[in-house]
């Protein structure tokens, strides 16, 4: 596994390969049963994810601090979905029911680019292995303040053992 981010005052963008053929990847980051095992960085937990995985569908996701102390919901929309390649989507931080909260509201500082949105690029590298690009709506610089660098990294560690979980299943 192989990781790499790009310039600090670009987009924030994390890549990961991945010792698994594209078509597991894509299910680990497409089947909410698989999306909960990842959900949230080290420390958390997934006890709810709802998928209408099309274009147009809206999801719904909620990340619970393993001790209790913390519970915070992301919902949001499906733009693009290219089978197997790209995942466009918009994220926003939620309430249980999906209804937009502010990232101030639940202490969080996220500063969003306008009109920009979450991107998910998947690319087969042969050999087995995928390279996973996932592309943030924020810069980098505010990524790396925001710790939201920290915690996709984690995430993609998370992704990583479901995926090697599924490879080992096959």
């Amino acid at each position: 596994m192989t990781e790499n981010t790009v310039n600090e005052t670009e987009r924030m963008v994390v890549t990961r390969v991945f010792d698994a053929p594209r078509e597991l990847v894509w299910k680990a980051w497409t089947d909410p049963q698989y999306v909960m095992q990842w959900w949230g960085p080290k420390d958390f937990y997934c006890p709810f994810c709802e998928m209408d995985f099309r274009v147009g569908g809206k999801f719904l996701c909620c990340m619970r601090a393993l001790d209790g102390q913390f519970e915070g919901w992301n919902a949001g929309e499906y733009h693009e979905i290219v089978p197997h390649e790209k995942i466009v989507f918009s994220m926003y931080f939620s309430d249980s029911k999906g209804n937009r909260v502010e990232a101030a509201e639940v202490g969080i500082e996220h500063e969003a680019i306008d009109g920009a949105h979450d991107m998910v690029l998947f690319e087969d590298l042969g050999n087995g292995q995928t390279k996973v690009t996932y592309i943030g709506n924020e810069t980098m610089q505010n990524a790396i303040q925001s710790g939201q660098l920290e915690g996709t990294k984690q995430i993609l560690d998370k992704v990583a053992a479901v995926v090697a979980g599924l490879a080992q299943a096959k």
